[in-house]
């Protein structure tokens, strides 16, 4: 019989197990406060769910009334009428003509996961409509982001009347106007951050445009596409164009595609976006799309998907179309039906992500050292920017990435060109919004271009600029990333023993998911066990085996730690007891589950009895 999960109680108001200095430095709190805490308990009598799951529950705020709704979020109760949306209607009916009128239909789309993900959804709708529209998604080196005049022109040259453009637009005013002076109308789906001036378009459909009021300001372009075409749908319904000859296409049967854009950007899984994506995971368990399929397949991937799987194996691959290779590879086999040639497009996007790698590997190490000379020993500065001449442009937002997860701030990596332009990318941290930030530095003349989210910015400047540009950014968000970086402190949901580490208590705590950004993965405790093993594995991850007092063994992992703070903690703490935090994931292996501890942070415990024996 499966031991229960319990949760303890926590040592002291402040400090989850006492720790209040962890080897990495953070001050590990219990995510519940008092009243968290009897919500959870309320939850546990109420829906007669484990302990350790209403605690997750309640610490992500779930109310006692919506428990159901949570753990099973259904896109029919959490549809709204696209029509809340800005320019909904005027969208959805320009759309419509063209379906009704056969057009030449172009989409223009952006060269990530959510871009090819938006653009595959919306030309598998048109097909359905019996058009056979054109899809450009630009080259990342030639190209750059959005719609640019030249392309515009061609499309137009192509015989295109609508131009759509998904993940992109809101900023591309003369591109925009070219197509109006050419005649096509234009229909904008973006959800990226707007500055004052708007293109002068047929619709633009962004719910964060500032005169917006519906509230769907998180979704992923690719969940704003679906909605749209929600409304398309509904306005050919009304026209009476479904027929049994064309019939009324399902959006449900492609969710596959908005979950993993919506995962792969990175959107908050709350709302219509949760939804989205764990009904897309049902989907892609389905195995019944040719294109995802493959991109499973040649991912190695074992057993069912789950969303992290979305995030670091399979939009990965799509993105290295985009990355280093032809951008548009990755809508292809969104939208390929033929087994084989889907086989093939896989297989190339698969080595393609092997040479991103090793691309990305390579500026990773000359940025990080880059920013270690930065920031000296008196480690001051907000904000870090690196720049080098033959960085691969396509891989400096993971290098971004990458620095900002070391070092806790704001970090920009700009790939310069031999002409003395670079582009770039930044990642920023809770709490801090680079992509304001970044718009006003190209309202200062400081940038050429640049735009973005909250959490991540691209850039465009003159090598000249470089320097001006640090120091901007470091005035610009000094105060923030100080405030956002003053408490350095992991929340942790509930403490168990390695005997309680099953696929059992892995399978309860993930009802309460699919987990990612918005909805954090439960992180649990360990207390006082002995780290028995530890063994690097891979690249740069640390194997682990963890005792606890009574002879039970838990199976870790810690990726990327070697050479970290917390590889390092690990590696002179063999043999000796912790306390450990972490999340747990189910293993597979030829056919057997096995859980595993993955290890985001250790500390010392103080002397005295162990709190779990």
């Amino acid at each position: 019989m499966t031991p229960s999960a319990t949760a303890l109680p926590v040592e002291s108001p402040k400090a989850f197990l006492g720790v209040a200095h962890s080897l990495t430095g953070k001050l590990w709190r219990d995510r519940l406060d008092a009243r968290g805490a009897a919500q959870a308990l309320a939850i546990v009598q109420r829906h007669q769910l484990p302990e350790m799951l209403a605690r997750v529950l309640a610490g992500r705020g779930v109310d006692i009334d919506a428990v159901p709704d949570f753990l099973d979020p259904t896109i029919r109760k959490l549809m709204p009428d696209p029509f809340t949306v800005t320019q909904m209607e005027a969208a959805a009916r320009r759309i419509a003509d063209a379906a009704a009128r056969g057009e030449k239909v172009a989409i223009f789309g952006d060269y990530d996961v959510d871009g090819a993900t938006s653009a595959a959804l919306l030309a598998w709708h048109l097909r359905h409509c019996g058009l056979d529209p054109l899809i450009h998604i630009p080259d990342r080196l030639f190209e750059g982001y959005g719609p640019n005049t030249e392309a515009v022109r061609a499309l137009a040259q192509k015989g295109a009347t609508l131009l759509v453009t998904v993940d992109c637009g809101t900023t591309s005013i003369e591109p925009l106007a070219e197509a109006k002076r050419l005649g096509m109308s234009v229909v904008v789906i973006d959800h990226h951050q707007c500055g004052e001036a708007l293109p002068e378009v047929d619709a633009l459909v962004n719910p964060n445009r500032p005169d917006d009021l519906s509230g769907l300001g998180h979704l992923a372009a690719v969940g704003l596409t679906l909605v749209t075409l929600v409304a398309v749908s509904r306005e050919l319904r009304r026209r009476g164009f479904w027929t049994g000859v064309m019939p009324e296409p399902d959006l449900l049967s492609v969710l596959h595609h908005v979950a993993l854009g919506t995962v792969a950007d990175v959107a908050p899984l709350v709302g219509l976006n949760r939804a989205f994506v764990a009904k897309g995971l049902i989907a892609l368990r389905r195995r019944d799309h040719v294109g995802h399929t493959a991109l499973m397949d040649v991912s190695r991937l074992n057993g069912p998907p789950e969303a992290w799987h979305l995030g670091f194996m399979l939009g990965p691959r799509i993105n290295a179309g985009g990355r280093i290779g032809r951008a548009d590879l990755g809508v292809r086999l969104l939208l390929e039906g033929d087994v084989t040639e889907a086989g093939r497009i896989a297989a190339e996007l698969d080595r393609l992500n092997t040479e991103r790698r090793a691309i990305e590997q390579d500026a990773e190490a000359q940025a990080e050292a880059e920013a270690l000379a930065s920031l000296g020993m008196e480690d001051k500065l907000a904000v870090i920017v690196t720049a080098s001449e033959g960085w691969h442009p396509g891989v400096v937002g993971l290098v971004a990435s990458r620095l900002k997860e070391k070092f806790s701030r704001p970090c920009f990596a700009i790939a310069l060109e031999p002409g003395g332009i670079g582009t770039g990318s930044g990642r920023s941290i809770p709490g801090v919004d680079i992509g304001k930030a970044v718009r006003q530095a190209v309202s200062e003349g400081i940038l050429l271009k640049g735009g973005g989210h909250a959490m991540a910015a691209g850039v465009t400047l003159r090598k000249e600029n470089l320097a001006e540009f640090r120091a901007y950014m470091e005035k610009a968000l000094a105060s923030e990333v100080a405030e956002a970086r003053h408490v350095n402190e992991l929340l942790i949901d509930g403490a168990v023993s390695a005997r309680a580490v099953t696929v059992e208590l892995a399978a309860t705590l993930n009802r309460a998911g699919p987990f990612g950004s918005g909805n954090p993965e439960p992180v649990i405790a360990l207390p006082a066990h002995q780290l028995v093993y530890a063994d690097e594995v891979g690249q740069a991850h640390l194997r682990l085996r963890f005792k606890s007092g009574d002879g039970a063994i838990v199976n870790g992992i810690a990726f990327r730690s070697v050479g970290q703070k917390l590889g390092n903690a690990l590696a002179a703490h063999r043999g000796q007891q912790l306390h450990v935090a972490g999340s747990l994931a189910v293993d597979r292996y030829q056919g057997a589950e096995r859980v595993q501890f993955r290890v985001i942070d250790v500390a010392v415990p103080d002397q005295g009895p162990n709190l779990i024996r």
